[in-house]
């Protein structure tokens, strides 16, 4: 049997982690002994990161949305109770790229989710203290999936407090 050289193998691998390391500082991106470390450190960064970004760009488009819809009377909390009573099924970059791109599209969406009274509070029981309510809630409600569930339990019902 012939002997194995295997000077092609770990050339081949040296050059690929040299290539990864291309334009480190110092000797990191010439000497592979300090590139293979500075690339495996690079590549854990990256991975985390890739999680990060989803984390920090969510927290971008919440503070846009607030943005947009405090500048219609609404806090974001109301804003997206409001559009989730609507029936609205749109994600937090979209209703950003909307407060942002289309201010008249977002204020349209704003005016929905003020429609609905901000002091709905879950109640147990059944019945709405005061019917103008119960009329101005009901098709809003019929709308959103959530309530149209039928199970174990009746769907909790709202009320408000002050109205």
């Amino acid at each position: 049997m012939a002997r194995v050289k295997r000077g092609v193998t770990t050339h081949a691998r040296h050059k690929k982690v040299l290539r990864l390391a291309k334009g480190y500082r110092g000797r990191s991106s010439t000497a592979y002994r300090i590139a293979i470390e500075r690339v495996e450190k690079a590549l854990q960064y990256a991975y985390r990161d890739r999680r990060n970004r989803k984390r920090d760009f969510r927290a971008l488009w919440i503070q846009r949305i607030n943005a947009g819809a405090r500048e219609h009377g609404l806090t974001y909390s109301q804003f997206m109770h409001g559009i989730k009573l609507a029936g609205f099924d749109l994600d937090r970059k979209v209703l950003s790229d909307l407060a942002i791109r289309e201010p008249e599209a977002f204020q349209a969406i704003a005016g929905s989710a003020r429609g609905i009274p901000h002091r709905l509070r879950r109640r147990p029981s059944d019945e709405f203290p005061d019917p103008a309510i119960y009329r101005r809630v009901q098709p809003l409600i019929r709308g959103v999936p959530a309530f149209n569930r039928r199970g174990p339990h009746p769907p909790a019902l709202f009320y408000c407090r002050s109205c």
